[in-house]
Protein backbone atom coordinates (compact mmCIF):
# COMPACT_ATOMS: atom_id res chain seq x y z
CA UNK A 1 0.00 0.00 0.00
CA UNK A 2 1.44 3.51 -1.17
CA UNK A 3 1.71 5.67 1.72
CA UNK A 4 2.84 9.32 1.71
CA UNK A 5 3.70 10.82 4.93
CA UNK A 6 4.53 14.74 5.81
CA UNK A 7 5.75 16.24 8.52
CA UNK A 8 7.38 19.38 9.70
CA UNK A 9 5.42 22.26 9.09
CA UNK A 10 4.38 25.22 11.66
CA UNK A 11 4.02 28.91 12.11
CA UNK A 12 7.34 30.28 11.40
CA UNK A 13 8.27 34.59 11.11
CA UNK A 14 9.43 35.63 8.10
CA UNK A 15 12.70 34.91 7.22
CA UNK A 16 12.90 31.73 9.49
CA UNK A 17 13.18 27.90 8.49
CA UNK A 18 11.89 24.94 8.79
CA UNK A 19 12.67 21.22 7.33
CA UNK A 20 9.94 19.29 5.81
CA UNK A 21 9.59 15.35 5.84
CA UNK A 22 8.18 12.86 3.64
CA UNK A 23 7.85 9.12 4.68
CA UNK A 24 7.49 6.90 1.08
CA UNK A 25 6.31 3.77 1.47
CA UNK A 26 4.61 1.32 -1.05
CA UNK A 27 7.22 1.78 -3.68
CA UNK A 28 10.68 1.38 -4.56
CA UNK A 29 12.04 4.89 -3.39
CA UNK A 30 15.46 4.62 -4.65
CA UNK A 31 13.64 4.11 -8.64
CA UNK A 32 11.57 7.19 -8.59
CA UNK A 33 12.03 10.87 -8.97
CA UNK A 34 10.01 12.77 -5.88
CA UNK A 35 8.60 16.27 -5.89
CA UNK A 36 7.57 18.84 -3.05
CA UNK A 37 4.67 20.32 -4.01
CA UNK A 38 3.00 23.58 -2.46
CA UNK A 39 -0.48 24.36 -2.39
CA UNK A 40 -0.99 28.29 -1.07
CA UNK A 41 -4.93 29.16 0.10
CA UNK A 42 -6.67 29.43 -3.18
CA UNK A 43 -4.39 28.25 -5.57
CA UNK A 44 -3.57 25.53 -7.61
CA UNK A 45 -1.26 22.66 -5.97
CA UNK A 46 2.35 23.41 -7.96
CA UNK A 47 5.71 21.50 -7.81
CA UNK A 48 8.32 23.80 -5.57
CA UNK A 49 11.52 21.12 -5.96
CA UNK A 50 12.53 18.07 -7.29
CA UNK A 51 14.94 15.69 -6.97
CA UNK A 52 16.01 12.80 -9.50
CA UNK A 53 17.55 9.44 -8.92
CA UNK A 54 20.87 10.58 -9.25
CA UNK A 55 20.10 13.14 -6.79
CA UNK A 56 20.16 16.12 -9.29
CA UNK A 57 17.84 18.77 -7.85
CA UNK A 58 15.21 21.33 -9.58
CA UNK A 59 13.65 24.00 -8.29
CA UNK A 60 10.81 26.62 -9.00
CA UNK A 61 11.97 29.78 -9.69
CA UNK A 62 10.21 31.88 -6.73
CA UNK A 63 12.02 29.20 -4.27
CA UNK A 64 15.86 29.09 -6.05
CA UNK A 65 18.51 29.64 -3.04
CA UNK A 66 16.51 29.38 -0.08
CA UNK A 67 14.81 25.75 -0.63
CA UNK A 68 17.19 22.28 -0.40
CA UNK A 69 15.62 19.14 -1.07
CA UNK A 70 17.37 16.13 -0.21
CA UNK A 71 16.44 12.58 -0.55
CA UNK A 72 17.39 9.16 2.11
CA UNK A 73 17.05 6.10 0.09
CA UNK A 74 17.74 4.24 3.75
CA UNK A 75 14.68 5.92 5.28
CA UNK A 76 12.84 6.47 2.02
CA UNK A 77 12.22 9.48 3.14
CA UNK A 78 11.90 13.23 0.75
CA UNK A 79 13.12 16.17 2.94
CA UNK A 80 12.60 19.96 2.36
CA UNK A 81 14.53 22.65 3.71
CA UNK A 82 13.38 25.97 3.68
CA UNK A 83 15.51 28.70 4.62
CA UNK A 84 14.34 32.77 4.54
CA UNK A 85 10.82 32.16 4.34
CA UNK A 86 8.72 34.75 2.69
CA UNK A 87 4.77 35.31 3.76
CA UNK A 88 3.92 34.05 0.14
CA UNK A 89 5.60 30.79 0.88
CA UNK A 90 2.56 29.99 3.63
CA UNK A 91 0.65 27.09 1.87
CA UNK A 92 0.22 23.13 2.34
CA UNK A 93 3.22 20.76 1.24
CA UNK A 94 2.85 17.78 0.07
CA UNK A 95 5.32 15.21 -1.54
CA UNK A 96 4.77 12.75 -4.50
CA UNK A 97 6.31 11.66 -7.88
CA UNK A 98 8.15 14.24 -9.81
CA UNK A 99 7.86 15.93 -12.57
CA UNK A 100 3.49 14.81 -12.32
CA UNK A 101 2.64 13.32 -9.56
CA UNK A 102 1.29 9.46 -9.85
CA UNK A 103 0.58 8.35 -6.37
CA UNK A 104 -2.70 9.29 -3.58
CA UNK A 105 -1.51 12.34 -1.98
CA UNK A 106 -0.78 12.50 1.85
CA UNK A 107 -2.46 14.98 4.54
CA UNK A 108 0.27 17.37 3.66
CA UNK A 109 2.29 19.79 6.23
CA UNK A 110 0.49 23.12 6.53
CA UNK A 111 3.63 25.84 6.76
CA UNK A 112 2.30 29.32 7.28
CA UNK A 113 4.97 32.54 7.37
CA UNK A 114 3.79 35.30 9.22
CA UNK A 115 4.78 37.52 11.95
Amino acid sequence: QVQLVESGGGLVQPGGSLRLSCVVSGINFSFNELGWYGQAPGQQREMVASITIFSNANYAEAVKGRFTISSDNAKATVYLRMNTLKPEDTAVYYCNTAPGPSLSWGQGTEVTVSS
